[in-house]
């Protein structure tokens, strides 16, 4: 169980990380949170998709590391299978939260309890002094770079929304032993609604960058085949049949 905490010099004075750590603790994701910022970079290796849940009107931007819950394809024996690592993994054991000392007020907090801290570790968070270390300063810009990657990603989904871009889509998957698999409650950019925008709306959208991760959402969407593979190559059972479907175009059948 993760104690995730608000780091505190009164407190954590003396709190160390380690110099070297993994990424053991999505081991066991198949989908992890990826701001709408990575996507050029983070297409080149992972689906990516928005994902909603039942009853629920917000979506949120995330990379497909397995195909089903529970699997990570890019984490094996203690590696990465992919050069780009999804800024919101990579900050472990820290994290953002509120701070309860000052309301609404976001701060940087840390897992008490993840192998990677403690006393003995290298990485110290403050100075004799009581002064953040330059290490910890580092810690903070980055989760701060990741509010805002945050911020940035809400709003672009809200325009894909808005603009009546996104398409429900469902994962379906057959088995070389017979079992048919399907994930749904996914979505992506919905491509013939993208061909069909005003003039006016493609000036403004090109002129604010949107296009960027609009069209890096759409190639990555190969990269499920990637996915595949990897499953392949680790399983008896393989992917016989994989492919994203519109979940309109399935009712119609």
């Amino acid at each position: 169980m993760a104690n995730v905490v608000p780091v505190k010099k009164e407190q954590h004075q003396n709190i160390k990380v380690s110099t070297k750590r993994d990424l053991s603790h999505v081991a066991n994701q198949h989908i992890v949170p990826l701001s709408a910022r990575e996507y050029a970079q983070a297409a080149t290796s992972y689906p990516i998709l928005l994902v909603k849940e039942p009853e629920s009107t917000r979506y949120r931007s995330v990379a497909m590391l397995g195909l089903e819950a529970g699997e990570n394809l890019y984490y094996e024996k203690e590696k990465w299978n992919a050069i780009y690592v999804p800024q919101s993994i990579s900050m472990v054991p820290f994290a953002l939260g509120l701070d309860p000392d000052k309301e609404k007020t976001l701060t940087a907090c840390i897992d008490l309890d993840s192998q990677f801290v403690g006393e003995d570790k290298e990485l110290a968070l403050f100075e004799a002094d009581g002064s953040d270390s330059e290490f910890y300063n580092g810690v903070q810009e980055s989760l701060g770079r990741l509010y805002d990657n945050e911020v940035m990603t809400e709003k672009f989904v809200k325009e894909l929304d808005e603009n009546d871009l996104l398409i429900e889509l469902e994962l379906t998957m057959s088995f070389s032993n017979g079992e048919n698999k399907k994930l749904v409650g996914l979505f992506g950019i919905n491509e013939e609604k993208l061909q069909g925008l005003a003039d006016d709306k493609v000036i403004d959208f090109h002129k604010r960058g949107l296009f960027i991760p609009i069209h890096a959402m759409l190639g990555s969407i190969g990269q499920i085949n990637y996915l595949a593979k990897l499953r392949n190559s680790s399983s008896d059972v393989k992917v016989a049949n994989i492919q994203f479907r519109p979940v309109n175009e399935e009712a119609k059948k």
